[in-house]
């Protein structure tokens, strides 16, 4: 198993992932696609990619395997590659990354290059989890409260995690802005450790 991870920091005030494995992988694929005027294409493809990655815990569970070989990895993405009709930027990028073993970020890398995308728009990109669905009132509040936060229109993602005990956490670039009751409760946990 790769010893470097998919997580990656962002350069302060930017909000746009640049270190790491994951944003390295996105910096290169917005270029590319930028040049080539696919920037747009792609990130539809990307969204696609990790809406299928969201709602597939099988897809998970193959990404994130070390058990799988390259050879596994790349016919699979290339076999979803070519059902999904993703263009030939997409499906290539995919099997490079397939083919490099860095299918495990690949959720990382999807986060960076939308990053990438918003702030070429001039948008922040921001993620919402919460334990429960957020109807369309309450997505709509919240990336008010946080456009009004970082001045900037924001591009909001939002999932659900029903592991988390309640509470929202909310990450806009590498800042985490966590009211999450689990967070509070393992610090609890480790400050009466600690004592």
């Amino acid at each position: 198993m790769p010893t470097d991870s998919g997580s990656s920091e962002n350069a302060p005030g930017d909000f746009v992932s640049t270190t790491g494995v994951a944003g390295r992988y996105a910096a290169a694929l917005f270029d590319l696609a930028s040049e080539e005027s696919q920037a747009d294409a792609v990130e539809g493809e990307l969204k696609a990619i990790q809406a299928a990655i969201n709602s597939s815990d099988d897809l998970r569970a193959f990404l994130k395997s070390p058990v799988y070989d390259r050879d596994d990895q790349l016919a699979a993405v290339t076999a979803i590659a070519d059902k999904a009709g993703y263009s030939p930027l997409t499906s290539n990028f995919l099997k490079l990354v397939a083919s490099n073993r860095r299918l495990f970020a690949l959720d990382a890398v999807i986060a960076a290059y939308l990053a990438h995308a918003a702030a070429a728009r001039g948008e922040v990109s921001a993620q919402a989890v919460s334990a429960a669905p957020m109807n369309d009132e309450q997505v709509k509040s919240l990336r008010m409260e946080i456009e009004s936060m970082v001045g900037k229109a924001v591009n909001l993602e939002t999932k659900v995690d029903p592991d988390l005990l309640g509470g929202l956490i909310v990450k806009v670039g590498s800042k985490m802005i966590d009211s999450s009751l689990r967070t509070k409760l393992n610090k609890l946990k480790t400050v009466m450790k600690e004592a």
